[in-house]
């Protein structure tokens, strides 16, 4: 069943605070020094180790208050009972409607002890005081909680976005008794297939930034940050083309600062390195209410946003599990207005009725028993068409199959082509790779997944296929799957596949005449056509079948659109280039 999304009406309860002016009140962070204390602890773990932990709880005791727990590897600064943030919680509705905020730094970062590892693995066997995982962290930091900590109501929520959403995630598996209501926010998934890796293709651009700006070593306890990555050019095409290989970035521009880049190196394979850092098969026993959030523009944490939707919504059947998908960037709905991702308007302000209407009454429903209404299985919004949309199962029920079939002449259709024996080709050159996008950065940039991608249609070796301009709506849901048979001279290959939404011509400047939308896009490294674990060298000139999952969607083409699909084998610098002769480890091969 689909409808449009209703407002819910929202009641504000403010802090009382006596004597304040309104001046006092002009920025959020005065409203925080007013209205709230400050503590900070050293938390003890099971194992003995102390987890630095800052705690923000409200001036008015007249009345008991839920606590609202975000764990990080980000810092939990400003540090110092002097000294308050800027802004506290998922939004300033949690600032005014009353809460106990807790910020903590997560295992062996910044203030806290123990030894930091990058994507915990999650022990499912614990035996031990000394088996710990980010599961056993939360949950004993949430039982310190409700014994050291006055004024609450016994319930107690999590939330963080991307890794603090991993945190979120690891969190709620075994959950607390007094756990309620968790929403892991663009969660880390499984690290083969998020953020640094897509189907065993390496994001280099995203890589060595996100890496480089978070993963060098520094001396413990600290409360500085690490210094930005440094980039010797702009040109993010031309520097990472001329260092050669992957190796060469590591020691060459990192200057090996990174052992985290050294062990992905060591591991190019889905290998137990890898496997026991997915979290997906572990999210078991959850709390009663979980609501996961993401954007379609996501360009770190989408499958981890779906596979932990899907993983929740299977391995949980008692728990209350709802997702939430806007027409956002990565962590693009936690400010900010929403209204647009580059050149692409939405609308209406999405990120700002998100906080307001649907993430803010999620936690005040379990944590303080609210009377709200209670989220649709699904709230998503719909692309192309720019509305809300609500289902009561995602992938919506009642949607069709339909296969879409590249044809001859640059044809996409969905009519399957009368010849078995047509194809077309394209010559891949690694040394001269087709660019991830026009502007010139080194830099992943969010609005690369609505670029417009004239620029590649134009390279011959790019592919491009479109319909027919649509006479009537086409709206595509869920998740969209790719089949390919290939050959290639080579005994190695990437393929991008990119479905794109082609604007009509028109001669007003404001109807973007002929822009081709990105809608999504994915690349697999064809080496692990038939097993991540096992890579498989192509067999020269011999047919192959390559299957791609491209994750989900919720767009509308209008009349008058059409639809296309670009086919590429390099895709540079956010990923990184395949030599196209099959190596032990791409990694390392020569330049």
């Amino acid at each position: 069943m689909r409808r449009l999304i209703g407002f819910v009406f929202v009641a504000f309860f403010c802090l009382d605070a006596r004597n304040a002016s309104a001046q006092d009140v002009n920025s959020l962070e005065s409203y925080i020094r007013l209205y709230y204390t400050k503590q900070e602890h050293l938390v003890p773990m099971r194992d003995g180790k102390k987890l630095f932990t800052s705690i923000y709880l409200p001036r008015d005791t007249s009345r008991t208050w839920p606590m609202l727990m975000k764990r990080t590897p980000y810092s939990v600064s400003p540090y110092g009972l002097e000294k308050f943030p800027a802004s506290l919680g998922p939004s300033e509705h949690f600032v005014h409607a009353g809460y106990i905020f807790v910020n903590q730094d997560v295992r062996g970062r910044f203030l806290s002890e123990g030894e930091f590892t990058q994507v915990t693995p999650h022990k499912p066997n614990k035996r031990k005081p000394t088996d710990v995982d980010e599961s056993t962290d939360a949950y004993d930091t949430i039982d310190w909680l409700l014994k050291n900590v006055p004024g609450h109501n016994n319930l107690v929520g999590m939330y963080g976005i991307s890794y603090p959403g991993f945190y979120a995630s690891a969190g709620m598996i075994d959950a607390h008794p007094a756990l309620r209501a968790v929403s892991p926010q663009a969660p880390v998934g499984d690290w083969y297939f998020d953020d640094f890796l897509h189907n065993g293709a390496f994001f280099l651009a995203h890589a060595y930034r996100w890496l480089g700006n978070n993963a060098t070593a520094r001396p413990l306890p600290t409360t500085e940050r690490p210094k930005p990555v440094e980039y010797a050019i702009p040109d993010g095409y031309k520097l990472f083309l001329e260092a050669g290989n992957m190796d060469n970035v590591g020691k060459l521009q990192l200057k090996g600062a990174v052992s985290f880049w050294n062990e992905m190196q060591n591991h190019p394979n889905r290998d137990a390195f890898w496997q026991e850092r997915a979290i997906l098969p572990h999210l078991k026993n959850v709390a009663p209410a979980v609501m996961v959030v993401t954007g379609w523009y996501d360009s770190e944490d989408l499958y981890g946003s779906f596979k932990s939707y899907r993983a929740i919504e299977t391995q949980n059947p008692k728990s209350n599990n709802v997702l939430v998908v806007g027409p956002w960037s990565h962590g693009g709905w936690a400010s900010g207005d929403g209204d647009r991702l580059g050149p692409i308007h939405f609308g209406s302000k999405t990120a700002a009725f998100y906080r307001a209407e649907i993430e803010f009454p999620f936690f005040e429903k379990y944590l303080k028993n609210a009377h709200q209404v209670a989220l649709a299985e699904a709230t998503v919004f719909e692309t192309g068409s720019n509305v809300w949309r609500t289902f009561d199962a995602w992938p919506p029920k009642g949607t069709q199959e339909r296969p879409l079939f590249l044809r001859e002449n640059g044809l996409l259709d969905f009519a399957a082509p009368t010849s078995k024996d047509g194809f077309d080709e394209f010559v891949s050159d690694p040394n001269k790779p087709v660019p991830s996008s026009e502007t010139i950065t080194p830099r992943m940039l969010n609005e690369y997944m609505v670029d417009d991608q004239r620029f590649a249609a134009r390279r011959p070796d790019v592919v491009t296929y479109q319909t027919s301009v649509l006479t009537d709506e086409l709206a595509l849901a869920g998740p969209v799957n790719v089949d390919l048979w290939v050959t290639t001279t080579g005994t190695d290959a990437d393929f991008i596949v990119k479905l794109i939404d082609v604007f009509p011509d028109s001669p007003d400047p404001a109807k973007q005449s002929g822009y081709q939308m990105l809608i999504r896009s994915e690349v697999f490294r064809g080496r692990f056509r038939n097993s991540f674990e096992k890579p498989e060298a192509f067999v020269p000139n011999q047919p192959t079948r390559v299957k791609i999952e491209l994750l989900d969607v919720l767009h509308r083409f209008t009349k008058g659109h059409r639809l296309m699909v670009q086919i590429q084998s390099t895709w540079f610098p956010l990923v990184d280039r395949n030599p196209q002769k099959f190596v032990p480890n791409i990694y390392f091969a020569k330049p």
